[in-house]
């Protein structure tokens, strides 16, 4: 009897621990509680990898709070494909799902801080801005008293803005309260906007402050170089003035010189691929100008000359 209780005790503990281990899901599995989930915690893992354990065990202790206060499932996933479309670096990698929106957790591997961070941040904090309502909650070039603004252009078609989405999202979660972060799409929604500040190569990083902007041109694309860079480090690169909005009247003038470039630029590109083309023109204008010419020399001298009123009074 005496040895049962221990046992007894013994099994109940081994329970307790088995059912508080991640569920492990495949990429298929987890993209469908993606869809499915209002709010989903996510470890990106892999194997033989001791900063992985360590995350997994912080995890496993907290996924009791994540879903009675958070009403967040936890899982993991090994050796995923997904991995690096939410951390450009990786596993480990700690996601949290909110309506499908990843946000990025970037911090210590420490429990209080962890939850501390995805419970501040049950609602994503990067504003969706577009060519119509972006001077509008930026005022960017109108006095700016809707504060600084870090802004991200990104692109449907740009893979490395995929993968940046999470880490963007980390970044207002971390900035909140002290800057607006936002992104446009420069490709469809914001595509005037990004005319506006010559946004050419994405992704690209824009700080709005007092009528200035800034470009991020740090090396990394990471959650803590761009905090830096939003805080202070962006008084190390050149702030240019604001582009006043343009008119309409603004709008066809840029359009109209744009044809025109991309006229020339067609032109040019058509006698360079074919060269028989002004070849011809110039053969054809030459044989033209030279039958004008004949026919000039040849009508000067079939001309009768008119009797003057002299040689008419002489007769």
């Amino acid at each position: 009897m005496n040895f049962v209780i221990p046992f007894v005790s013994l099994l109940l503990w081994c329970t307790n621990v088995r059912s508080q281990s991640l569920l492990n899901v495949s990429d298929d599995e987890l993209l469908e509680l993606i869809r499915d989930k209002e709010k989903l915690i996510v470890l990106f893992t892999k194997q033989n990898c001791e900063t992985c354990k360590k995350l997994e065990q912080h995890v496993e202790s907290l996924q009791e709070d994540f879903k009675k206060h958070l009403n967040a499932m936890s899982v993991k996933t090994v050796n995923s494909h997904l991995a690096r479309l939410y951390n450009p670096s990786k596993e480990p990698a700690l996601i949290f799902y909110r309506h499908g929106v990843a946000l990025l957790y970037s911090g210590e591997a420490d429990e209080n801080e962890i939850y501390g961070f995805f419970e501040k941040n049950q609602t994503p904090a990067v504003k969706e801005l577009t060519d119509k309502i972006f001077e509008h909650l930026t005022q960017a070039a109108t006095g700016a008293t809707t504060g600084d603004w870090f802004v991200m252009f990104y692109g449907a078609a740009c893979v490395e803005c995929q993968r940046l989405h999470a880490v963007w999202e980390s970044v207002g979660a971390t900035l909140k309260s002290r800057i607006n972060v936002a992104r446009i799409d420069a490709s469809l929604a914001g595509v005037n906007t990004a005319k506006r500040f010559h946004v050419g190569k994405l992704p690209a990083f824009l700080l709005f402050r007092l009528g200035k902007v800034y470009r991020y041109d740090l090396p990394k694309n990471d959650v803590k170089s761009f905090v830096a860079f939003a805080q202070d480090w962006y008084k190390n690169s050149k702030g240019e003035p604001v582009a006043v909005l343009a008119s309409p009247f603004d709008d066809v003038v840029n359009w109209c010189v744009e044809m025109l470039k991309w006229g020339i630029a067609f032109g040019l590109n058509i006698l360079t691929e074919h060269p028989w083309i002004w070849q011809i023109g110039i053969a054809g204008f030459g044989l033209v100008a030279l039958t004008a010419l004949i026919a000039i020399i040849k009508a000067g001298r079939s001309k009768p000359l008119k009797e003057t009123k002299k040689d008419k009074k002489r007769k």
